[in-house]
Formats: C-alpha cells, sequence, structure tokens
C-alpha cells in the first residue's frame, strides 16, 4: 500500500505542480508509512506547548512498541478506499479526510492510556476535537477496518468499543445513558452500518452487520443482521448484506 501511495504522491505532484512540496514533505519525504504518518498528525495536532517534534516521538515510540497500531491504520486506510466512492486514490484519505486523521491520533491516545500516560492522551483527545470535530475519549476501543466517513460532530465515549469493518457517518453519538460506573457505552459489533445522525445511548448492543437508520435514536439491543430506524429505533426487517457496512448501502430496500 505504501508503495502504491508514492506512486499516488508522484503523479498528483507532477500534475499539480503548485502543491509539489506538500506531497513531498507529507509522503515522497518518507521511507515508510509510520514516518509518513507520525510526522503529517503530529504537525495537525501540534501546539506552541507541544510541539510536533515532540509529539512525533511519542507516535514513533508508539507504532513500535505496537505495530498492531500501524496494522489497523493500514486497515482503516483501506476501508476508506473501498467503501467511500469519493476515494480514488489511498492518498486521498491519508491526507484530507478528518475521520481518518481524528482515528488514527485516536490510536495513539490510546495507547498512551493503556501505558497510564491519561495527561497527554487527553490533550490529544482535546486537539483531535479541535481540529478534527469529533470527540473520542482515549480509553474506547476502536477496532481495525473502522471507516468514519465525513465525521463531523462525533463522540464516542470512555466504554464504547467498535468491532472491526463498521462503518459510520457524521453526527454520530455512541454515549452512556447513566452515570454508573463500568461499561456504560454502546458496543458496536463487526460490519455493522450506522447513518449520519444516529444516536447510540446506554450499555448496549449492536450486533454484527446491524444497520441502523439515519437520525434514529437506538436504546435497546439490535440483534444480528437487522435493521433498524425510528426514535426510539424499532426493528423493521432483516439486512439484505452480510456487513452491511461494506457496501454502504443505506437504503431500506431490505424491510
Amino acid at each position: 500500500m505504501w508503495k502504491v501511495m508514492r506512486v499516488e504522491a508522484q503523479k498528483a505532484s507532477a500534475n499539480e505542480p503548485l502543491m509539489a512540496s506538500f506531497f513531498h514533505s507529507n509522503i515522497l519525504n518518507h521511507s515508510d508509512f509510520s514516518s509518513a504518518i507520525s510526522f503529517y498528525l503530529s504537525n495537525h495536532i501540534a501546539t506552541d506547548d507541544v510541539p510536533a517534534m515532540t509529539l512525533r516521538s511519542v507516535f514513533q515510540q508508539a507504532m513500535v512498541s505496537d505495530p498492531s497500531i500501524e496494522e489497523r491504520m493500514l486497515q482503516d486506510l483501506l476501508a476508506h478506499y473501498t467503501r467511500d466512492p469519493a476515494c480514488g486514490e489511498y492518498i486521498t484519505p491519508f491526507l484530507y479526510f478528518q475521520g481518518y486523521h481524528a482515528v488514527q491520533t485516536y490510536r495513539i491516545a490510546h495507547w498512551l492510556w493503556l501505558q497510564g500516560r491519561t495527561l497527554l492522551a487527553s490533550y490529544m483527545q482535546g486537539r483531535i476535537f479541535e481540529q478534527f470535530d469529533l470527540d473520542i475519549h482515549p480509553a474506547a476501543s476502536i477496532a481495525g477496518g473502522v471507516m468514519i466517513d465525513h465525521a463531523i460532530g462525533v463522540i464516542i465515549g470512555e466504554t464504547a468499543m467498535i468491532e472491526r469493518d463498521a462503518s459510520m457517518l457524521h453526527e454520530i453519538t455512541l454515549e452512556g445513558g447513566d452515570v454508573s460506573c463500568g461499561n456504560r457505552h454502546p458496543v458496536i459489533r463487526q460490519g455493522a452500518l450506522l447513518g449520519a445522525g444516529s444516536k447510540v445511548l446506554g450499555n448496549i448492543e449492536l450486533g454484527e452487520g446491524v444497520k441502523i437508520g439515519s437520525g434514529s435514536v437506538v436504546l435497546d439491543n439490535i440483534p444480528a443482521r437487522q435493521t433498524a430506524v425510528g426514535v426510539p429505533a424499532r426493528v423493521v426487517g432483516q439486512v439484505s448484506s452480510e456487513m452491511p457496512a461494506l457496501d454502504m448501502d443505506h437504503q431500506l430496500d431490505d424491510v
């Protein structure tokens, strides 16, 4: 994938010479994917008090310590490439998509949180919100192959869990339903598709391959491969594919 990204960047640089230095500094000047993404994202979330060079060393430390971080970053990149018809190249989400940027920065914050470095993890959470308009708690659990398309206004709470190959759109909320301790946020199983503006509240579970209609408010468990819509959401039929998150079909033809 990295070799393909370099070829894409070379072509883009030739097609738009005014952006040649942009493609060079962010992709072509780097020997591998981990170097490029740590450079790009650290510059996005840096401040005068916490400079990019310091943050980049944290990114690289995390990715060396836990190789699964880079693996999940690449899985997310592939998810955008294969599921978003507006994404014709790998460099498009890498350079321009806020949802992709937010989730990859979260992955470093999550590693920090697990290391007990909660202050820096919380700093990154705040910068993700300021720069990308998503609020993802660093303690949340997000597997690889997750796509958050458009992404503006997304909220993912502390004990939320998102399994692999899920797809979500903008203004989605995964929040706690009460103030109790323990697991109080939703679990989103593999292959689930959450439509724009949907809210999933409380310690509930969306089963594998679930489809949630845009604007729905989910307050109860939804069984695997069911479509749920409404306020509050109710099951209205089975989904027509095994993993709706992969084909991004938001129609209700399966009802």
